[in-house]
């Protein structure tokens, strides 16, 4: 009776930079899976619910990048590699060079923004990201959909009594 007050909609930020046309097709994507059916094929289906949160050429904090590097490395290293966010503009830092801490990229970011790979989409609910690419932003609106239509279960801790 009670467990849909425990239900709360995903949380999806998009950091976005309207020059880059790959941060201008993940908008759109995002946009239209919020307000027409989804999948776009199947017209009987509902759009996505989730917040959406758009971030425009403001790079990420230093804790969001640490925790979105959390979602990008692989279970079980240790070292992110912030390499992964960073793009190869002309303007970017070389490799050697690139700066090896969250708070130096958000920095680093902040003073350039061509340095960042735009878009940066972040399913903050799910533990997803995508950077750089509209792929990813469709992995994480089908992770969505699968959610939605039951194919997931949700990870959200429910008190096990009477009211379960």
């Amino acid at each position: 009776m009670f467990s849909s007050f425990l239900k709360t909609l995903p949380q999806i930020s998009i950091f976005h930079n309207p020059s880059s046309p790959a941060s201008v097709r993940a908008l759109a994507m995002l946009r239209s899976a919020l307000s027409a059916p989804y999948p776009p094929d199947k017209q009987d289906a509902p759009p996505l619910q989730f917040n959406l949160e758009i971030v425009e050429r403001t790079p990420p904090t230093p804790d969001q990048i640490k925790t979105i590097m959390s979602y990008l490395q692989p279970k079980g290293s240790e070292n992110p590699q912030y390499s992964a966010i960073l793009s190869a503009h002309a303007s970017a830092p070389g490799f050697s060079e690139q700066p090896q801490t969250a708070a130096a990229i958000s920095n680093l970011v902040a003073r350039n923004p061509e340095a960042l790979k735009w878009p940066l989409v972040v399913d903050w609910h799910g533990g997803r990201a995508s950077v750089g690419d509209v792929d990813g932003v469709k992995t994480i609106l089908e992770a969505l959909r699968q959610r939605r239509d039951g194919g997931v279960k949700d990870d959200v801790n429910r008190p096990t009594g009477w009211f379960s």
